[in-house]
This record gives C-alpha cells, sequence and structure tokens, in this order.
C-alpha cells in the first residue's frame, strides 16, 4: 500500500499523559481505509504500536517520519475497515 493520506494531525506533547492514547484512538477510528494521522509526540510511541497491534493486528500502518531527540512524528494509517 502507498503512504495514506494524512487527513488528521495529534499533537500530543501538552495532552495529560493519561488521556494521550484515548485521544489517539479517537482519532484514528474517525479514519476511513487509506486515510492516516500524523502523531506529533515528545518520547517514542513504541508501547502505542504495541497497543495498536494488539487491539487491530494489521489494519494499520506504521511510519516514522522524525524519531527524536525532541519530537517524534509518526504516520498511522488505517489499512482496513477493521474498526469504526
Amino acid at each position: 500500500m502507498s503512504n495514506p493520506t494524512i487527513k488528521a494531525t495529534v499533537d500530543v506533547r501538552h495532552v495529560i499523559p493519561r488521556e494521550r492514547h484515548l485521544q489517539i484512538f479517537d482519532t484514528f477510528l474517525q479514519l476511513t481505509p487509506g486515510e492516516a494521522m500524523l502523531l506529533v509526540n515528545d518520547h517514542d510511541p513504541k508501547p502505542l504500536f504495541y497497543q495498536f497491534q494488539a487491539e487491530l493486528g494489521e489494519n494499520f500502518s506504521w511510519d516514522y517520519l522524525e524519531q527524536g531527540p525532541e519530537t517524534w512524528q509518526v504516520r498511522i494509517g488505517k489499512t482496513a475497515p477493521c474498526c469504526s
């Protein structure tokens, strides 16, 4: 699959940590297959990647666009109508 079109940006650098994953998943669920969101974070969101794997299987793509040291940007795409 080619790079999905970014439809939303979620910058969680100033969001309370306990609210970050909820905001990210809420945004992801609004995407349609072929669309993506851009996640901007202040640390490597690798634990979020594992949560996506556990909850969505292979129905998403994960592409680092920037990897620190102060800012991480990840394009997270919806690849199938897994969840709505």
